[in-house]
């Protein structure tokens, strides 16, 4: 493969693999930059991800990637869990954790603001809405760059 695969092919190599451990592919973040890149792989599975899994699963997409070829330049691979301050990449993960505490990033400017961090109360295919300073803002996800969990220290967030 010449050019480097796209993110639905990537996930399409990846998701096999990962499943084949009983694990489930939360997401991946791939990133480009001067002539090397960086593939961060996010697993999890209901009782959470160990050392040795995410070895195996790195072991195994290794081989596979030596065979497909799917990034042409160098990169650096990584598989871990998506820990307790998760990335949330699917309308799906977002409506596990409504009532959670989330940090966003955004593309453009929602309410004059970039950056935010609220409560989640709601989510659809479209958009999340996020109490912000003790009003409800509502963000297209196509706006959201990253959203990540914000861990308190109070409860282990759910994983329903």
């Amino acid at each position: 493969m010449s050019r480097a695969a796209s993110h639905s092919e990537l996930e399409r190599m990846i998701a096999p693999v990962v499943e084949s451990f009983g694990l489930a592919l939360w997401g991946l973040e791939y990133t480009s930059f001067g002539g090397s890149a960086l593939l961060r792989v996010f697993v999890d599975g209901p009782q959470g991800v160990t050392l040795e899994n995410c070895a195996d699963i790195s072991t195994h997409l290794s081989a596979l990637f030596d065979v497909e070829d799917p990034i042409p330049e160098a990169y650096r691979l990584e598989v871990s869990s998506p820990g307790l301050d998760r990335v949330l990449f699917k309308a799906e993960q977002y409506r596990l954790y409504c009532g959670e505490m989330l940090k966003l990033r955004l593309r453009w400017p929602v309410d004059g603001r970039r950056n935010m961090i609220g409560v989640l109360q709601a989510c659809d295919d479209e958009a999340v809405r996020v109490e912000v300073d003790g009003k409800a803002v509502v963000v297209a996800l196509e706006a959201v760059q990253r959203a990540r969990l914000v861990y308190t220290g109070d409860a282990p967030p759910r994983r329903d």
